[in-house]
């Protein structure tokens, strides 16, 4: 709050060096979505080669976790009742769509691609009954974070699939400086990664750009000040 403006004031201790790999629009999209997504992956996950991820439908942290998944070899599972959306994921680098109007109950689907083992990491974005079927949908030992709660703030869930499994679900809220540090330094090291860029404004159209948000954009929507 308070960022959309020419000119701000911060700390120094506020600001990180941007990836040079990355353009200023680029760059502008990293620090809620992408640093949600490699937080609970690469820092508190150890995401490894070989391992599977599951995202929760085609908003920002989403996207980003599917690109961090295939940037370390992960297999990259990603749900949506949109099948628009789903193949644009799949041009992303998603290696596994379930569209969730056809699979409602997507944890099944969800350990029929897996064969049975479950996912090692999943986002979750919608929390609600979503936490049940991440907990059904995990592999043995597997993580759950919990991002959001799009559709709802209460959950319940099997404590013996919980137990039995030894699944780990944890909350977290964005990260810390020094982790965005790493990921920036990480995103230049291995590159590749561009951010999913929808639409980008001007600065006098701010009011469309929010509407453009509020009608689901694939990607990030751009505010561009100094155009």
């Amino acid at each position: 709050p308070g960022v959309l403006a020419e000119y701000v004031v911060l700390p120094a201790d506020a600001l990180v060096k941007a990836p040079v790999s990355l353009s200023d629009l680029e760059a502008a999209t990293l620090p809620i979505a992408a640093l949600t997504a490699w937080y609970p992956l690469m820092e508190l996950g150890k995401l490894r080669a070989g391992q599977s991820v599951l995202t929760q439908g085609t908003g920002g942290v989403s996207l980003f976790g599917i690109q961090f998944a295939r940037m370390f070899g992960a297999r990259a599972i990603i749900t949506s009742r949109d099948a628009g959306k789903l193949q644009r994921a799949a041009q992303l680098g998603a290696t596994d769509l379930i569209n969730t109007r056809e699979h409602p109950q997507w944890a099944e689907r969800a350990l029929e691609l897996t064969g049975g083992v479950g996912v090692d990491h999943i986002l979750d974005t919608i929390g609600g009954d979503s936490i049940r079927q991440s907990v059904e949908a995990a592999a043995a030992g597997g993580r759950i974070t919990s991002v959001g709660f799009l559709g709802s703030s209460e959950a319940n869930f099997s404590i013996f699939s919980l137990n039995m499994k030894r699944v780990r679900i944890e909350g977290i809220t964005v990260a810390p400086r020094s982790v965005f540090e790493r990921m920036n330094r990480a995103i230049d090291e291995h590159g590749g990664l561009k951010p999913v860029i929808d639409s980008v404004y001007p600065f006098e159209q701010a009011p469309a750009a929010f509407a453009h948000l509020e009608r689901g954009p694939f990607g990030k929507v751009v505010i561009e000040i100094g155009r």
